[in-house]
């Protein structure tokens, strides 16, 4: 007679208890935050050398777009270790690294973007050259705060004077601050706008220069314009009427300006425009450039007078 078959019987499910419910809502937030991209409480770290690191810096740089912290965050180690900082403040460092580079960057690009014939520094301007400015007036236009109040700069002086030293200077300061400057000179920007005109692009064109926090228009009166060049340029200057800002430098006095707008109604509305609550300064007639000819000069005679008597 065969045995019977064994039959095998189930343990019956433990009952749920307080313990295992908060497991399972805990388990269910661990996958309810990371499918949320969350912060994550209690994140395992791992084990790795100092070179499989470096490389996972870079690895992870690269895809974040960090460069700086990518080509300093071993040096930045180092130094944290040497001086013993905390995790957290070698964090601080690195990020902090990073937002400085990027906005050295930053201001790099809008001083490209303002398209400056060469580089010149306010810092670097010799206030003895212009007397009327003083050096507070100077700081505070350095500061930008007239951009930002929408009030006008008018450089008049005669040639050689500094006003092109200080157009492209308060024009760096405002791009390295971050705002959009463009340089151009009157002639160069009358020619932009008849040909935008031609190409049936004028008001793209109007409207891209309305956008800039500072245009730098130079040389206003060395060209005669043709009357529609002035109308086109009085299109800039009318778009911008206490609105924004704009700096400009001419080598003619106001009342000569007819000379360059050939209407004389034309050239006083553009007069009376950029004089509206302007910064008005004065660069003088004495040409610093033959000012340093002639120093030069004299002490090319003193040196060759003391070499005569010494030989």
């Amino acid at each position: 007679m065969s045995p019977s078959p064994t039959r095998t019987t189930s343990a019956p499910a433990a009952p749920a208890t307080a313990s295992s419910t908060a497991t399972t809502a805990a388990s269910a937030t661990t996958a309810t935050t990371t499918a949320g991209r969350e912060p994550r409480a209690g994140r395992a770290v791992s084990t790795m050398s100092d070179p499989a690191a470096d490389a996972a810096i870079g690895a992870a740089c690269r895809i974040l777009q960090l460069p700086t912290i990518r080509a300093e965050a071993a040096a930045i180690a180092d130094a944290a270790a040497a001086a013993r900082l905390s995790h957290r403040a070698f964090l601080a460092e690195v990020l902090s690294a990073e937002c400085d580079d990027r906005e050295s960057r930053r201001r790099l690009r809008r001083v490209n973007e303002a398209r400056f014939p060469r580089p010149k520094r306010l810092d670097a301007f010799d206030l003895s050259l212009v007397p009327s400015l003083p050096p507070a007036t100077l700081a505070m236009l350095a500061a930008g705060g007239w951009i930002d109040a929408g009030q006008p700069v008018v450089l008049l002086g005669d040639s050689g004077t500094g006003k092109t030293h200080l157009l492209i200077g308060l024009g760096t300061a405002a791009a390295e601050s971050g705002r959009r400057v463009r340089y151009v000179t009157c002639a160069g920007l009358v020619n932009e706008l008849a040909e935008a005109a031609d190409d049936k692009q004028l008001s793209r064109v109007v409207a891209r220069y309305a956008r800039l926090d500072l245009p730098c228009l130079d040389e206003i009166g060395y060209v005669h314009l043709d009357p529609r060049g002035a109308e086109l340029l009085f299109q800039i200057i009318t778009a911008r009427e206490e609105r924004a800002s704009i700096a400009c430098a001419s080598n003619a006095p106001f009342s000569e300006w007819g000379r360059t707008f050939t209407d004389p109604r034309l050239a006083a509305a553009v007069v009376d425009r950029l004089t509206f609550h302007a910064h008005l300064i004065n660069t003088g007639s004495q040409s610093y450039r033959l000012r340093a000819t002639r120093a030069g000069k004299a002490g090319a005679t003193r040196v060759v007078e003391a070499t005569g008597q010494n030989s």
